[in-house]
């Protein structure tokens, strides 16, 4: 008999083992998109349905962005926390029920803490119960053209009819980026402090690849380490989507190499090419991350010494003119769109998190309007400017004055200028 019961349990277990690596394959999906025109670079079970877990947070950031467009919600607004939202599971910020909280400081939170109770606050703030904020959510999935989904609540916790697709997601990730580029930024914030504590953002992607700049984890154990990921490169810009990692870490690594392999792909087909320096205000000016970039010579900076202009140990430096001007005429409706930049970095790192200081220390000025960091060259070497977009005039130098105030590099960039820019430039002192 106890024989008998050892081969039972041997049995048992070799096809345990034998049936674990099938599961773990079956919850995997992958999908790599260009996000300008939708055509999937590679695909991996794109259409098998599975648990999102978190990533159901990024259609409850695009319900709230298209209520903050509408007017529906502010930024500045304090929300109240019900019983509902308190309750919630973790991970969460910890709200009291009876308490209230900034829509902002509920974005951050699910942004970087992934907070349920955040998640749920907001849901009921634009429907009367989280049950038919997720009815609106699938609508807008719909609408969107993700068809293979359905939301069930606001924050991804497990439920067993909330189910999605790696190319729906991708179709999801895609939409936020282009629709909400005011606020598609928030996605990039690497920290986030809240009544005293700090709170990092999950996706160690933001740090660890190159360009990468949003969007989103999610985990829970039906569904493993999921991703929505994007990054961009020059002119290219991926969506990149893995459900179904076994570990946060082997997940990160392969979302990495089909980035790396989409934009291998992407360079054949369309080759990024850096601006020249007359090009970018008005790029920037017309508002458009994601349109291509004309293929132009770079202008190379002039390589005498420039006169040094002291800004809080910014130096700038002029550079020379290109032979033609590449600078495209600026719509009437356009004319008054702004930019203000907050100086020039050897790091992509660190040239957002200028912003986002900058942006707490503006009362507010800020709020709402879309950083543009873009990678420039000068004497052969890159740098990455900071600005940020979608001003007035008046607004713009009001923004500036008032930054400059707090000891912050700040210059303001016109719409209309057609002679070459200003680079500023990082002093190695």
């Amino acid at each position: 008999m106890l024989r008998l019961l050892l081969l039972c349990a041997v049995i048992f277990g070799a096809a345990l083992l034998t049936l674990q690596p099938k599961d773990a394959f079956a919850r995997y999906a992958a999908v790599v998109m260009d996000s300008r025109t939708g055509e999937i670079l590679y695909s991996r079970n794109a259409d098998q349905r599975l648990y999102p877990a978190s990533l159901t947070k990024i259609m409850t950031l695009y319900m709230t962005f298209d209520a903050l467009r509408r007017g529906k919600l502010r930024l500045d607004q304090r929300l109240s926390v019900s019983a509902r939202a308190a309750g919630q599971t973790p991970t969460k910020l910890g709200l009291k029920r009876g308490g209230t909280i900034t829509v902002r400081d509920a974005v951050f939170a699910l942004i970087t803490k992934s907070a349920n109770d955040a998640a749920t606050v907001l849901a009921e703030s634009m429907a009367k119960t989280e049950q038919a904020f997720a009815l609106q959510m699938t609508t807008t999935a719909q609408r969107l053209g993700m068809r293979r989904t359905s939301f069930r609540n606001a924050s991804g916790l497990p439920n067993r009819r909330q189910k999605s697709t790696a190319r729906d997601m991708a179709i999801l990730g895609a939409a936020l980026i282009h629709e909400f580029p005011q606020y598609y930024h928030f996605l990039s914030l690497e920290k986030f402090k809240y009544k005293g504590r700090s709170h990092k953002n999950h996706n160690n992607l933001l740090k660890k690849y190159k360009g990468a700049d949003g969007i989103k984890t999610g985990y829970i154990r039906a569904s493993g380490f999921n991703l929505v990921a994007s990054a961009k490169r020059g002119s290219n810009r991926l969506v990149a989507v893995v459900f179904g990692g076994r570990t946060a870490r082997s997940r990160d690594t392969h979302m990495a190499s089909l980035l790396d392999k989409g934009f291998a792909i992407m360079e054949k087909k369309r080759p990024s090419i850096v601006p020249v320096p007359a090009d970018k205000p008005l790029r920037i000016a017309l508002g458009q991350p994601h349109t291509g970039t004309k293929k132009v010579q770079v202008a190379k900076a002039n390589p005498k010494p420039a006169p040094k202009k002291s800004i809080n140990h910014i130096r700038v430096v002029k550079a020379t003119p290109p032979p033609q001007s590449t600078a495209q005429p600026i719509p009437q409706d356009q004319e008054e769109v702004w930019a203000i930049q907050i100086g020039a970095y050897s790091r992509v790192t660190t040239a957002r998190d200028q912003v986002y200081k900058a942006a707490a220390q503006s009362k507010g000025m800020l709020d709402g309007r879309r950083v543009n960091i873009e990678k420039a060259i000068s004497n052969g070497k890159p740098f990455y400017r900071a600005q940020v977009v979608g001003f007035n005039e008046l607004e713009a130098r009001k923004a500036c004055s008032n930054l400059a105030e707090r000891r912050f590099s700040c210059f303001v960039v016109s719409p209309k200028l057609n002679l070459p820019a200003y680079i500023a430039e990082k002093s190695s002192s």
